[in-house]
């Protein structure tokens, strides 16, 4: 038995102590008896791991690998183009050796909760067979989701749709897919209506990549959300980027808006990607590539942050730090009143597990694992504001790792004080 002390614990605004028993949270609140263990965490919050909902783990870090030959201009459509040629060299374990370091990033930053799209658009199946291996391997210290994502689309070449099911039938948990990449609006559709359909089929989740474009006139969204409506799915669906929605017209966003509340699909932004990939046709006025995430939280509809990449050809930086993603996408999204704060660590914590599927044992709840993450800060605000660090991550009770806050050898001295 451990009992966590001096605690500031997020959602619970009346406890500061956490007693764990055999890896579950045990007790929430004040004065919880004894325990084998005390540790004090000394006044600083206490908050459920972080989630990130959308990242490319079969990609990370192969921008470096490209040199020079990878920088190109920073397009979405040329690095969709770019990839093909470099994956042929790909195998198994040169995958896992850079997919390693990125989920390291992730992990040592808070992040217990990863769903990694994979491009499945390969018959031998290298980046799949790869991540499935990290997945079991690593099951006791972080928890992978698979996407199976065509990452050339289901219809720019025959058999695409087949690869795809191949990859559910392998084990990937999620069905993906990228439809406004596809050679035309129609097989856009089809690859929709085909995602839907293999999701019902094998019973698994879905995550498209749906609407990374500017273009106004991509709306695939709305088919999506109108299929998983018909069927019930919203709940299990999630809808990535959908940039192009931040460029609708209102009374088009309205009107879908009401369609989201009714299917309850899900929502993930990934606002520093799509903030250095978006918009370069534009001159001015210039589109950030966020879709409607102030709108989305306004009418409860769920919506996560995400960081996408990390030293890919989409996007040289990202170092897995969901506190600096959640910074860029408060500030592009202007959510920072007092009262929105008081819920913006949600957008990279609960929110993205309601992506995941796993609200039901994610969070912190008594009989739940016990899974949390300190943060040097005291409170939403104070972690925001500072982009704090996470001093520790506990995982079933157990630390992941623990670290001291920042200290310094010689301390600033102004010299005046008042």
């Amino acid at each position: 038995m451990k009992k966590f002390i001096n605690a500031v614990v997020y959602g619970h605004d009346d406890a500061n102590e956490i007693l764990v028993d055999n890896g579950l949270i045990k007790g929430i609140g004040k004065n919880l008896g004894p325990a084998d263990e005390i540790i004090d965490l000394e006044g600083k919050l206490v908050t459920a791991p972080y989630v990130d909902p959308h990242l490319h783990l079969d990609y990370v870090y192969t921008l470096s690998e490209m040199g020079r030959d990878g920088a190109g201009s920073g397009t979405l459509f040329e690095a969709i183009e770019m990839w093909p040629k470099f994956k042929e060299n790909l195998t198994v374990d040169s995958v896992k050796k850079l997919a390693i370091k990125g989920i390291y990033d992730e992990v040592s930053k808070g992040v217990q909760h990863i769903r990694t799209h994979v491009d499945v658009t390969d018959p031998k199946f290298t980046g799949l067979k790869a991540m499935l291996e990290l997945k079991e391997e690593l099951k006791d210290k972080v928890e992978i989701q698979i996407v199976a994502f065509p990452q050339q689309g289901m219809y720019t070449y025959k058999g695409g749709r087949d690869l795809v099911e191949e990859a559910l039938k392998m084990g990937a948990d999620v069905v993906g897919g990228i439809p406004h990449y596809e050679p035309a609006r129609e097989f856009g559709e089809q690859s929709v209506k085909d995602i839907v359909e293999l999701a019902l089929k094998y019973e698994k989740l879905i995550d498209v990549h749906c609407d990374e474009t500017d273009d106004t006139h991509s709306r695939f969204v709305e088919l999506l959300n109108a299929l998983v409506l018909m069927e019930g799915y919203g709940e299990k669906t999630t809808a990535s980027h959908t940039c192009s929605f931040g460029s609708a017209d209102n009374s088009y966003a309205y009107r879908m808006i009401d369609l989201f509340k009714k299917s309850k699909i899900n929502f993930v932004s990934c606002p520093t990607e799509n903030a250095y990939l978006q918009g370069r046709q534009d001159t001015y006025p210039k589109r950030r590539g966020l879709t409607r995430v102030k709108e989305f939280m306004e009418n409860n509809i769920n919506v996560a942050f995400a960081q996408d990449s990390i030293n890919d050809p989409w996007y040289p930086m990202g170092n897995g730090n969901m506190m600096n993603v959640l910074d860029n996408g408060i500030h592009l999204a202007q959510i920072m009143s007092p009262e929105e704060i008081e819920k913006d660590l949600d957008l990279i914590s609960y929110n993205g597990a309601r992506c995941l599927n796993i609200q039901d044992r994610y969070g912190l709840d008594v009989g739940k694992d016990a899974n949390f993450i300190v943060l040097n800060g005291d409170s939403p605000f104070d972690v925001i504001r500072n982009r704090a660090e996470v001093l520790a991550s506990i995982r079933k009770g157990e630390y992941l790792f623990k670290q001291k806050p920042v200290d310094y050898d010689v301390k600033l001295d102004l010299g005046v004080k008042y």
